[in-house]
C-alpha cells in the first residue's frame, strides 16, 4: 500500500489533457485510433482484457489503494486531481480513474465467416447501442454488425451503457448490404409484421437484423433479410424501444437453441 503522496508518477501535462478531451469526438477517436474508457469497475475489466492501453490516468488516492490495477501496466500513469479527471470525460462522477485504449483493428473489418449474432441497421442512440451489447453479453451472442450510420461503439456514452460487456462482445462496422451478400448463413429480420416470434425457432448459427429506432430496417437491407420475425404485440403501444426488442429476440433464441 503506498501513501498518495509516494505515487512515483509523473503529473498529468495541460497538453494530455487536451488530448483525452479531444477523444470525446468520434473523428479524433478514428484519427487517433484510440478511446476512452471511465470509472473504476470498467477500468479494470478493461486492463484485465486484450486491450491495448497506453495511458492510464488516476487520483493519486486511487492509485494508492489499487496498486494491483496499475502495477503491471506497460503503458504510461499519469496522476491528476479529481475536478480535471471527472472534466476530461463524459462521466462527471468520475473520481477514480480514467484509461485510453487502442481501438482493435476488428472494429473497421467484415466478421470472419464462421461468426453469427445481431446486425444493426443504423441504430443512433448511444444508450440503445450500449444497452444491446450488454444484452448480446447476457445471452452470449457472440458478434455484432453495425452499419457504418450506427453510432460509434467507442462513444462514452455507448461504453457507459454496455457496462464493460464491449470487451467481450465482437463488434464490427461494415457496409451491410456486401456483408449480407456475401454471408452463407440465414438472415432474419425483426418487423412490426411477420411470423410470430414465439411461434419461430430461429436457426443458429444465424443472423438477426435489429433496425433503426424511428424508421425500422432500411429497404437495402430489408432485400437481404431471408424471414420476417415479430413479436406479438397485446397492448395498443405503437412500438417497442430497439433494446427491449433485441432482448426479447436474443431470449427466445437462446431458449430455443437450448431446447435443441
Amino acid at each position: 500500500m503506498f501513501a498518495a503522496n509516494q505515487i512515483p508518477f509523473q503529473k498529468l501535462s495541460s497538453r494530455e489533457v487536451k488530448f483525452i478531451k479531444s477523444l470525446r469526438l468520434k473523428k479524433h477517436r478514428q484519427q487517433e485510433n484510440v478511446f476512452i474508457v471511465e470509472g473504476a469497475k470498467n477500468v479494470t475489466q478493461l486492463l484485465a482484457s486484450s486491450y491495448t492501453v497506453p495511458i492510464l490516468v488516476g487520483t493519486p488516492n486511487f492509485l494508492a489503494a489499487h496498486p494491483a490495477l496499475w502495477s503491471k501496466h506497460d503503458g504510461a500513469i499519469l496522476q491528476t486531481d479529481e475536478t480535471t479527471l471527472a472534466s476530461l470525460g463524459n462521466l462527471t462522477t468520475n473520481k477514480a480513474v480514467l484509461a485510453v485504449a487502442r481501438i482493435p483493428t476488428h472494429a473497421s473489418e467484415a466478421p470472419p465467416e464462421e461468426a453469427w449474432g445481431l446486425v444493426i441497421d443504423d441504430i443512433r442512440d448511444p444508450g440503445n447501442l450500449g444497452a444491446i451489447v450488454r444484452i448480446a453479453d447476457w445471452y452470449n451472442i457472440p458478434t455484432i454488425v453495425c452499419s457504418p450510420t450506427t453510432v460509434d461503439l467507442y462513444n462514452p456514452k455507448v461504453l457507459q451503457a454496455s457496462m464493460g460487456s464491449f470487451l467481450r462482445v465482437q463488434v464490427h462496422y461494415t457496409p451491410l448490404p456486401a456483408f449480407l451478400r456475401s454471408t452463407s448463413k440465414p438472415v432474419l429480420g425483426t418487423f412490426t409484421t411477420g411470423n410470430n416470434l414465439h411461434q419461430t425457432q430461429p436457426p443458429c448459427p444465424a443472423w438477426i437484423v435489429i433496425g433503426n429506432e424511428a424508421q425500422g430496417i432500411s429497404p437495402t437491407v430489408q432485400s437481404y433479410i431471408q424471414q420476417r420475425i415479430t413479436i406479438p404485440r397485446y397492448g395498443k403501444a405503437e412500438s417497442l424501444n430497439a433494446a427491449i426488442a433485441t432482448a426479447i429476440v436474443c431470449d427466445h433464441w437462446q431458449r430455443q437453441q437450448s431446447r435443441g
